[in-house]
């Protein structure tokens, strides 16, 4: 079969159909699991991913025979796609048969989940919000605990929506501070919902829970639950699978930016791409994003942060530096031993299972990330969590969910910053 002429044909009827979203024929259709065998498998897969004629969404990326790649496939190149892996010899399987399914009966619910708030009055921690329900919220949380938690106003994005973070402080100037962020990547809802459920917990247990208390005497939480507000809307009301941004690049009518690629930490090298199109590209500089600038204004502007944690999803792990290089960072052992650590208080919950190591090692290159860059900058507590699940159902995380994994989440960040706390340098 001649592979060339399908990925030409499957090409032209995708961007006919426009650059901005994969609405080739069915915007969702099947999610498929490659389990590579050899590093010509893993080539193989990284040229399909290079590649954007098939208009393909790679969940997780090829980078070893150790950890499943899990594939996005839209309707138009499903055939082609099949029959290359096929005719290599590559093993995959069905992960999600229809994804548009599991789409839509979110949506269901996140809609029922709204006419219920309206009559009861109280936020749902399990169930998944909007943007506006979520920063309205926000104001109910402060006002309920004036003393202990404000709401930050960083800036605004790129489509002038504002960018809050809620600071949980007890008083003092300028004090030892943790930073903690979700939903850099639009998609991954758990992890905001997550954020959302531990902002409630460190207000209502401070006071009661005497490790909570004694850190928030000691030192500053800012949590920031939705990093990418634009593109965090986007997936509400437009297409639930975006990741980006949603700047305009010029010369290209594909928009946004990884926000993850966009860090001044090795930026433009390994794991971040070129091609405005990609899920991955690192934009046309570090920082271009006004969403991440933002965040490193405040980080630098305060000058005090012991800590800089961010939650994305999925597949259980928790991650420390570096990504753009594969070499050990000086705290390399005692972070991997605080890591290790953190997640024996996850798993003592639930019994979840995580992996720990550094981004390289445990997953791939990929340079431009957060926490790359606020370790050389010198907060040496850099971590990064991937929530559930593993892949049974991706970045579509059925809400029942939501605060088993904020709950057992929760068990590991505690531990993170009693450590950070106890640990001071």
């Amino acid at each position: 079969m001649d592979y060339s002429l399908d990925l030409y044909t499957y090409r032209v009827s995708c961007m006919v159909s426009g650059a901005d979203d994969m609405n080739c024929e069915c915007r969702y259709k099947q999610v498929l699991r490659i389990n590579a065998q050899s590093e010509e498998h893993i080539k193989l897969l990284k040229e399909l991913e290079g590649d954007d004629g098939w208009q393909l969404d790679f969940w997780t990326h090829p980078a070893s025979t150790v950890r499943p790649v899990d594939i996005h496939v839209p309707l138009s190149s499903l055939p082609a796609v099949t029959n290359f892996l096929q005719a290599h010899n590559i093993p995959f399987y069905t992960m999600i048969d229809d994804l548009q399914k599991l789409v839509d009966e979110e949506q269901k619910g996140v809609k029922l989940n709204a006419i219920r708030e309206q009559s009861t009055k109280n936020l749902d921690f399990g169930a998944y919000h909007t943007l506006d329900t979520i920063y309205s919220w926000m104001d109910t949380l402060v006002a309920a605990h004036p003393s202990l938690v404000s709401k930050v106003l960083i800036g605004t994005s790129y489509e002038r929506r504002p960018m809050y973070a809620l600071k949980f402080s007890t008083g003092g100037t300028n004090r030892p501070a943790i930073w903690v962020d979700a939903g850099i990547h639009a998609r991954e809802w758990v992890s905001t919902a997550s954020a959302v459920w531990m902002a409630d917990k460190i207000a209502t247990d401070y006071g009661v829970d005497p490790s909570v208390t004694s850190l928030l005497g000691q030192m500053d939480i800012y949590l920031m639950i939705v990093t990418n507000p634009d593109g965090y809307v986007y997936t509400h009301t437009s297409n639930r699978m975006w990741r980006k941004t949603r700047s305009e690049n010029a010369g290209s009518l594909c928009r946004g930016v990884d926000p993850n690629r966009n860090w001044d930490a090795g930026f433009g090298g390994p794991g971040a791409s070129k091609d405005p199109c990609s899920e991955s590209y690192h934009g046309p500089h570090a920082m271009s994003e006004i969403e991440v600038k933002n965040v490193v204004d405040l980080i630098q502007s305060h000058g005090n942060f012991k800590a800089f944690i961010s939650i994305h999803a999925y597949s259980q792990l928790l991650m420390y530096p570096y990504g753009y290089v594969c070499s050990n960072i000086p705290h390399q052992n005692e972070l991997d031993s605080v890591g290790r650590s953190a997640v024996r208080a996850l798993s003592s919950l639930y019994g979840t299972s995580y992996s720990v190591g550094s981004i390289c090692n445990i997953i791939y290159q990929a340079s431009g990330g957060s926490i790359d860059w606020s370790y050389d900058i010198g907060i040496k507590y850099s971590f990064a969590f991937e929530l559930r699940d593993t892949g049974l159902y991706g970045f579509l995380l059925p809400a029942n969910q939501i605060i088993p994994t904020a709950s057992e989440t929760w068990l590991a960040l505690k531990h993170i910053m009693e450590y950070v706390r106890d640990n001071p340098y």
